[in-house]
């Protein structure tokens, strides 16, 4: 195998990686503010289905939850599971998964905020829903974005997760190349690697001037 087909391999794999990274934080970041809502909710037994939603996420292993998505519709309800649910499964969980903890983080910057300003908005007349999305949500970002940034890069590398559910990914793709006649031993380990690294600064870069852009907000 020549480095051009072992690159070329891995760049598909690649693609596969970076759909599961876009689709889970489109996901996954907007279900994080609704599940801090449900966590909020004055709606006792609401608040302790999404108390319970978000300790099982975040007390048991990305794998297992994996597997209980894309096996469960087989168990539970005796459908039949084709190879077209994977990439869907490996989507559902990984945005249910990273929600939870997003809403975690987005719980910590709201509440971070002085109570003095929900005060000062209410004294000028706005409604609860003009306060937070004009005066909370802004500040909140501005605070969370370490935190936001952190998860980010982990879920770069947990994506690596979606083999276990037979999903290509890269570094699926780099054991293939490692394991086939004439494969390129721990050179398409070291190329997956590199790759990793370089998409991972890419996104600490992007992070970095998002929150720099944000830096009025004190």
């Amino acid at each position: 195998m020549t480095v051009q087909t072992m690159l070329t391999l891995l760049m598909q794999g690649f693609l596969t990686t970076l759909a599961i990274f876009t689709l889970t934080l489109l996901g996954s970041l907007p279900l994080g503010l609704l599940v801090y809502f449900g966590k909020k909710s004055r709606i006792a037994p609401l608040r302790w289905l999404v108390n319970a939603y978000i300790s099982i996420m975040r007390g048991t292993p990305l794998m297992l939850q994996l597997m209980v998505v894309y096996f469960g519709p087989n168990l539970l309800f005796g459908l039949s599971v084709s190879g077209n649910w994977r990439f869907s499964a490996v989507i559902i969980g990984f945005v249910i998964n990273y929600a939870a903890y997003f809403a975690e983080i987005y719980r910590g910057g709201i509440e971070s905020i002085p109570r003095g300003q929900y005060e000062a908005a209410e004294v000028l007349g706005y409604t609860k829903t003009q306060t937070f999305m004009k005066i909370i949500l802004p500040q909140m970002v501005k605070r969370v974005m370490p935190s936001v940034t952190n998860e980010v890069i982990t879920l770069v590398k947990d994506t690596s997760l979606a083999y276990v559910i037979g999903v290509v990914e890269m570094f699926t793709r780099a054991k293939q190349i490692n394991s086939a006649p004439g494969g390129m031993g721990l050179w398409a380990f070291l190329a997956a690697g590199v790759i990793y690294y370089v998409f991972n600064f890419i996104v600490t870069v992007v992070m970095d001037q998002v929150e720099k852009k944000m830096s009025y907000y004190q």
